[in-house]
């Protein structure tokens, strides 16, 4: 039995204007994920990773084309719409960590649930069984600068599953950790998609933690060179 489509993108480009000339980012990009697909976009810098990452996470609009998720043509809804499904089918993992350095953990985890005004009570007990399976309960209290990076990395995670998503994009989740901690992070990752069947999109310079993962996306100005099936 096939598995169920969580994403599908048709056609998409992406083009950048200036006064001079047309700056085609992506071509014609087509491809379908599967639910708990563990699936990395590699390529060189400038090959149009990060731009197809957030179009995806609807964070920017293509020029041409259509994404999918869930059945769901994202960029055909209004502004409120597309922000909640942004809020509850789409989890966020930054290189950066992205967290807020004056909340403690568990309020970093609680708010995108807070944002879409989840009930405390659901909220607290759904941090609560993430920051078990993170191996990060103890440090609920902590405030992210007092964390190691590997563990900041992991509250972003848990922050990208409060809200159950359908589909977490995570770019360069590794490239601030040292190799230890990265192929830690990544395991993680992996745990996700094998276990719980989150669906996974890593951009990633680091080709050798790719060949681990379900697939890879080769990207080379801007268009797929191969799609490429490892399990």
């Amino acid at each position: 039995m096939s598995k169920e489509i969580v994403l599908e993108v048709t056609d998409l480009h992406k083009s950048y204007f200036t006064s001079i000339r047309e700056n085609e980012v992506l071509k014609k990009i087509n491809f379908k994920i599967s639910l708990g697909e563990f699936v990395c976009i590699v390529g060189p810098s400038g090959s149009g990773k990060s731009t197809l990452l957030n179009i995806i996470g609807t964070l920017d609009r293509p020029s041409d084309g259509k994404i999918f998720i869930n059945d769901i043509d994202v960029f055909s809804l209004n502004d409120h719409d597309l922000a909640f499904l942004r809020n509850r089918k789409i989890g966020f993992i930054f290189q950066s960590y992205n967290l807020i350095n004056r909340a403690s953990v568990l309020q970093n985890l609680e708010l995108p649930c807070i944002i879409s005004g989840e009930r405390k009570k659901e909220r607290l007990s759904r941090a609560v069984k993430i920051m078990n399976m993170l191996g990060i309960s103890d440090k609920s209290n902590y405030k992210p600068h007092y964390l190691s990076g590997g563990q900041q990395q992991r509250v972003a995670i848990g922050r990208a599953l409060m809200t159950n998503p359908s589909i977490v994009l995570a770019d360069e989740p590794t490239g601030n950790l040292d190799t230890k901690t990265g192929n830690e992070v990544f395991e993680l990752l992996e745990m996700l998609s094998s276990k719980h069947h989150t669906t996974i999109i890593m951009v990633t310079h680091n080709y050798d933690l790719a060949l681990k993962s379900d697939r890879i996306i080769y990207l080379k100005d801007g268009e797929i060179e191969k799609d490429e099936y490892l399990k």
